[in-house]
């Protein structure tokens, strides 16, 4: 998958899949933990701890993919063979593709289901790693008889922060009116229910207004209500979420100029760079040329030399083996002078050419009677040649006739 199409499938999924892998291996950290996989399975192979974020892929991450898939592969089979089913440890020089196979297939037999291709695992690292073994460590802890237990908060008895005071309190000042009314009317109103019909008088308050304003600062705290919040409440996570998009907002807005203007800067400084490296070109295109011809006259050069030298070592060789046949030659002289200094020696020399002269006179007999034979038999082979084709020949008159 091309990193554009990655892009788009990160951006389907929502702003916080780029860091779902990295919850999932800590939770995985966490599972492993509690398999106690550093005696188990590490100290086995003489390995250190798993860090964090081991088996996240992140370009902000050091990672090492043959250490990692290695570790993938040998961890995977643990964990299976832990939850209950008979599982090989994989082997470095195992074939990859069979080994990551065969584990999918065992995910798959715990009912797991699994929409991506093998192919992903290969790497050793990233969230579909993250994913497989995840699934493999919650199986193993089924099968060990381990549950996480819910978490249980504690009550919170301390009062609210002093920057959401001004957000929590609410003043009922219509409440609080009504109440004022209220009390000053145990003071002036009788408790029997009043006629419906219009008083005579106007009713007056017989309260006086140091006792009134006794009454009014004693119940006015009170009617201040103050809402402790809860931290898991999800509107504080709401506002903080508005508070920090329009702080990103406003630092866009003041770091987008700076950027358009590094971009407008960038873009000069490049057409710049590719104008003046035109330049440079045409100002250097005669002495490139010469250069290239001067290279291409090295390599000839060197291709003669070497030719060369493969023409010395040859003669070289077949020189050493002249000089060898020649000394070769030069024991054989010599053996022979010695032997010839014998007077028996040279008698036998002598018959030896007698004989030969007389052999050479027979064979020279024989080949004159060979080639005269051979004469002959020339001289008839032609003669039956030319009588065959005269035979052969048909006159022109006499082919008409049979025509």
């Amino acid at each position: 998958m091309s990193e554009e199409a990655r892009r788009g499938e990160d951006a389907d999924r929502g702003p916080g899949s780029v860091h779902q892998a990295f919850v999932v291996m800590e939770n995985l950290l966490e599972k492993l933990k509690v398999l106690n996989y550093e005696e188990e399975l590490l100290s086995k192979h003489n390995m250190k701890s798993l860090s964090r974020h081991y088996f996240v892929s992140s370009p902000f991450l050091a990672s090492n993919s043959g250490e990692q898939f290695y570790m993938f592969t040998i961890m995977a089979a643990w964990l299976i063979n832990i939850a209950g089913r008979a599982f090989a440890e994989p082997q470095e020089y195992d074939e990859p593709n069979a080994t990551v196979s065969n584990i999918l297939t065992e995910l798959r037999a715990f009912g797991v289901k699994v929409d991506f291709p093998p192919s992903k695992l290969k790497s050793g690292s990233g969230e579909h790693v993250c994913f497989v073994l995840d699934r493999l460590a919650e199986e193993a802890l089924k099968k060990r008889g381990f549950t996480f237990r819910r978490p249980s908060y504690p009550t919170e008895n301390t009062e609210e922060e002093s920057v959401m005071e001004d957000d929590a309190e609410l003043t009922f000042s219509k409440v609080e009116v009504e109440t004022i009314v209220r009390v000053s009317g145990l003071f002036t109103c009788k408790r029997e229910a009043e006629p419906s019909s219009k008083p005579d008088e106007i009713l007056e308050s017989t309260m006086e207004a140091a006792e009134w304003n006794l009454e009014v600062e004693r119940v006015l705290p009170l009617l201040k209500v103050t809402i402790r919040t809860d931290n898991k409440d999800w509107r504080i996570h709401l506002g903080q979420m508005h508070q920090h998009r329009d702080g990103i907002q406003s630092s866009l807005t003041e770091a987008k100029s700076y950027l358009d203007k590094l971009q407008e800067d960038i873009g000069k400084t490049l057409e710049k760079v590719s104008s003046r490296e035109k330049y440079i070109n045409n100002q250097l295109e005669l002495l490139i040329q010469e250069y290239r011809s001067a290279q291409a006259q090295l390599s000839e050069a060197k291709d003669h030399y070497q030719q060369a030298s493969g023409g010395v070592m040859e003669r070289t060789r077949v020189l050493a083996e002249i000089s060898e046949e020649l000394e070769k030659v030069k024991q054989e002289m010599e053996s022979k002078g010695s032997s010839m200094s014998d007077r028996a020696s040279v008698v036998k020399v002598k018959q030896s050419l007698t004989k030969l002269k007389q052999e050479v006179d027979q064979m020279d007999v024989r080949i004159s009677l060979i080639q005269h034979k051979l004469q002959q038999a020339n001289l008839k082979e032609k003669s039956n040649m030319t009588r065959d084709m005269h035979a052969t020949t048909i006159p022109e008159p006499a082919a008409g006739l049979f025509a």
